[in-house]
C-alpha cells in the first residue's frame, strides 16, 4: 500500500480510520479518481515489501544498488549469487525435502529439490552419510520461507497431474482406498480444478469417499445472516455441476485453514465417520490452501502426538504449486478414550471468555483477528504445543560470490528423532499432494512480487461505487468494467485484495488512461513499466446484459479470473449492458447468482463528490468461545 505522505496526513487532520481518500490525477486530457484507503496500509513488514514490489523500475534499481553499497561484503557476496552452485556430478540423494516433498539434489539449480553443492556436501558427507538430509529443505522451499522469494522451476502442469494420479492409483492400504479430502477456494467459486477431478480419479480409483472443504471463508464478511449456510450450498452445487453426483461425497465443510476456524468441527468429523480406516490424500488447486490446512493437521489431535516432532510443516508461499511431490503425516487411531478426552476438553474450552484466556493467547487472539472475519482455536488434547525450530540452513553457505572460494564452516547436528518400525508400520497416513495448475488464471501472467499483491491474505474489505452510464472502473491494470446503458445509476462493489487499487475513469478517456498508466505505480499490478506492459497480454472484452433485482440485492458477479470480482447491484427491472475486460487468455466468470448478494450494504455514507462510499469493516466473529454478556 502506497504511504501517505506527512503533508496529506497533518491536512487530512483527525480522519477516521475506514474514511477512503481520495486523490485525482490528470490523465489523457481528463482527470480520473484513485481511491487510496487507509485501512489498507499493511503491517510495517508487510508495508515495507508491498512499497518495494509497487516502486518503478528505475527507482527500485537505483534504491537496490544504493542499499548493496551500505551492506557488509558478506552480505553483498550473499544477494550476488543467491541461487547457489550446482554440480551435476553428484547422484540424487532419494530424501525428500520437508517443506515441498522433492527429492533433494544438487544437479540442476532449476529443477525441483535443488540445494546449492557446497551445503549438500555439508549435510551428506557427514557420519550419517546421505541420512543427514533428512529434514533439510531444498533451496526454493528456503527462500519462500526466509525471503518470500520463489524461484522459476521447470514443472510442466503434467507433472503435477501426474504425481497426484499416481498416488491415486496405488493399491488399496489395510483393505480399504483412501478418503479424498478435496480443498477448493471459495473465493475462486466456481472451482476450475473441480470439473477435472472426475478424469483425474477415473473409474480405476479406489477412492472410499470424497469430503469437499471451503477454505478461506474467513477472508469474505458476512453480508447477511446465515450467509455461511448459503456459501455451502454454492460449494454443494459446484460439485453437482462438475459431474460429481455418482461420487461418494459424504460431507462438505467450510473452513479457515489459516484462522483455524471450522478446524475442530472438520477433525470431529474425520473422527467420527472415517475414523483411522485408510489413507487421506489432500486434493485441490494451486494455492488453495493444502498446504496451510496440512500444517493446521499436524498440529491438531488429527495426528500422531508424537509426530509434531518427527515430521516438518509444508512450506506455506502465496506462490502457486509451492508442494511439488507428497508430504504426509501419521493419523492418529481415535479411540473411544481418546474421543471422549477430545470432546471434554471442548466443552471446557467452549465455556471460556477472551477475558479467561491467557496473555499469550489473547496475543494470537488478536493476531488472527486481524487477518479473517472469522476465528477459530484449534488446540491439542493429548499433547502441548512445542515452539517451532528454526530451519538450520546457513546463509553463508547458501552461496558465494564469484571471488571467494567455499569455506566449510562448523555444522551444529541435533539429533533427530524418528518413528520406530511399530510405531508406523500400520499407520494410517494423511498426504499433501501437488496442487493441480489453474489454466487461464491470471496468476500465471504475473510475477511472485505481483502476486503478493493481487492474493487477498487478510479479511477482505468491500469497496462500493456508485457509477451512471457511460463510467468506467478499473481494478489495477488487471480488469475493466464498463457501464455502457442504463437508464439509472448502479452500484458495482470490488471484492478483491485490499492492497489493488480501484480507479474510477470515463469512456471517453479509459483507453488513454490505460495506455498510459498501466505498468506505472498508480494502477500497481502488473509493474515494470512499458516494458513489461510489452509482454503483458491485452486486455480483451465480453459484453454482459443484467437485469437488476433492487437497490440493496445484487444480480451478479463479474469474476476478473483470479484477480476479485466485481458484485454488480441495480434498480429492480433495470437493464444494463455492461463490457468487462480480463487479460487475454484468462478466465471472465458470471457469476449467477451472486456469491454475497447482499455485499452492496456492507459501506459507509457516500463520499461527496465522488462515486465512492465510505467503507465498513465488520467485526470479527471466535467460534468455540462464550461471548461475554453485556451489562
Amino acid at each position: 500500500m502506497l504511504r501517505l505522505a506527512p503533508a496529506l496526513l497533518a491536512r487530512l487532520g483527525r480522519a477516521r480510520p475506514w474514511a477512503p481518500v481520495r486523490r485525482r490525477e490528470a490523465a489523457a486530457g481528463g482527470e480520473e479518481e484513485q481511491f487510496v484507503f487507509l485501512e489498507y496500509e499493511p503491517e510495517p513488514g508487510e508495508a515495507a515489501a508491498a512499497t518495494a514490489a509497487t516502486t518503478t523500475t528505475t527507482t527500485t534499481a537505483a534504491a537496490a544498488a544504493a542499499r548493496r553499497e551500505r551492506e557488509p561484503g558478506k552480505k553483498r557476496r550473499q544477494r550476488r549469487s543467491v541461487v547457489g552452485t550446482p554440480d551435476p556430478s553428484v547422484p540424487p540423494s532419494g530424501v525428500s525435502c520437508s517443506g515441498c516433498g522433492a527429492e533433494l539434489h544438487c544437479r540442476d539449480g532449476a529443477a525441483p529439490g535443488f540445494v546449492p553443492a557446497e551445503k549438500y556436501r555439508t549435510l551428506s558427507e557427514g557420519p550419517a552419510g546421505v541420512a543427514g538430509l533428512r529434514g533439510a529443505v531444498c533451496q526454493r522451499c528456503w527462500l519462500l520461507a526466509h525471503y518470500g522469494r520463489a524461484l522459476r522451476l521447470r514443472l510442466p502442469p503434467e507433472q503435477h497431474r501426474e504425481v497426484v494420479s499416481a498416488a491415486l492409483r496405488r493399491p488399496p492400504r489395510h483393505g480399504r482406498g483412501p478418503l479424498l479430502l478435496y480443498l477448493l477456494d471459495v473465493l475462486e467459486l466456481p472451482d476450475p480444478v473441480l470439473p477435472q477431478l472426475p478424469a483425474l480419479l477415473g473409474p480405476d480409483v479406489p477412492a472410499a469417499g470424497l469430503l469437499v472443504v471451503g477454505n478461506k471463508v474467513d477472508l469474505l464478511p458476512a453480508d447477511s445472516p446465515g450467509h455461511l449456510g448459503r456459501l455451502r450450498q454454492r460449494v454443494a452445487a459446484a460439485c453437482a455441476e462438475a459431474g460429481l453426483h455418482g461420487a461418494p461425497v459424504v460431507d462438505v465443510r467450510l473452513v479457515s485453514a489459516k484462522t483455524g476456524f471450522g478446524m475442530e468441527g472438520l477433525i470431529s468429523r474425520l473422527q467420527r465417520s472415517w475414523k483411522c480406516a485408510g489413507d487421506v490424500y489432500l486434493l485441490g488447486a494451486t494455492n488453495s490452501g493444502k498446504s496451510t490446512l496440512f500444517n493446521a493437521l499436524l498440529r491438531s489431535d488429527y495426528c500422531k502426538s508424537r509426530a509434531t516432532d518427527t515430521v516438518n510443516r509444508a512450506t506455506v508461499s502465496p506462490w502457486p504449486g509451492t508442494t511439488l511431490n507428497l508430504l504426509k503425516f501419521p493419523i492418529i487411531n481415535p479411540t473411544c478414550d481418546r474421543i471422549f478426552r477430545r470432546q471434554e476438553r471442548l466443552k471446557e474450552e467452549a465455556t471460556k471468555t477472551e477475558d479467561e484466556l491467557s496473555s499469550e493467547e489473547k496475543k494470537y487472539l488478536k493476531h488472527l483477528k486481524k487477518q479473517g472475519y472469522l476465528v477459530g482455536r484449534v488446540g491439542r488434547t493429548f499433547q502441548q504445543l512445542k515452539s517451532s525450530s528454526v530451519i538450520d540452513f546457513d546463509p553463508d553457505m547458501l552461496s558465494y560470490s564469484i571471488d571467494e572460494d567455499p569455506r566449510d564452516s562448523p555444522q551444529k547436528h541435533e539429533e533427530r528423532e524418528e518413528f520406530t518400525h511399530n510405531e508406523v508400520k500400520d499407520a494410517r497416513w494423511c498426504f499433501d499432494t501437488p496442487g493441480i495448475i489453474k489454466e487461464n488464471c491470471v496468476l500465471n501472467l504475473l510475477t511472485d512480487e505481483e502476486v503478493k499483491l493481487v492474493l487477498p491474505t487478510t479479511a477482505i474489505v468491500p469497496r462500493t461505487f456508485i457509477l451512471k452510464p457511460g463510467m468506467v472502473l478499473f481494478l489495477a491494470a488487471l480488469g475493466r468494467v464498463d457501464y455502457l446503458q442504463g437508464e439509472k445509476p448502479a452500484w458495482f462493489t470490488v471484492v478483491a485484495s485490499n492492497l489493488l487499487p480501484v480507479h474510477i475513469s470515463t469512456l471517453s478517456n479509459a483507453d488513454a488512461f490505460y495506455e498510459e498508466r498501466a505498468g506505472q505505480e498508480l494502477l500497481k499490478v502488473p509493474m515494470g513499466g512499458k516494458e513489461r506492459m510489452k509482454e503483458f497480454p491485452p486486455l480483451v472484452p465480453q459484453d454482459i446484459t443484467l437485469k437488476g433485482i433492487g437497490p440493496t440485492e445484487a444480480v451478479a458477479d463479474i469474476k476478473l479470473s483470479s484477480a476479485g470480482w466485481v458484485a454488480v447491484t441495480a434498480h429492480e427491472e433495470e437493464k444494463l449492458l455492461l463490457r468487462a475486460y480480463t487479460p487475454k487468455d484468462t478466465r471472465l466468470v458470471l457469476r449467477e447468482p451472486p456469491l454475497l448478494p447482499y455485499i452492496s450494504t456492507i459501506r459507509g455514507a457516500r463520499i461527496a463528490g465522488t462515486a465512492a462510499y465510505r467503507t465498513r469493516k465488520p467485526p470479527s466473529l471466535v467460534e468455540n468461545l462464550k461471548t461475554r454478556e453485556r451489562r
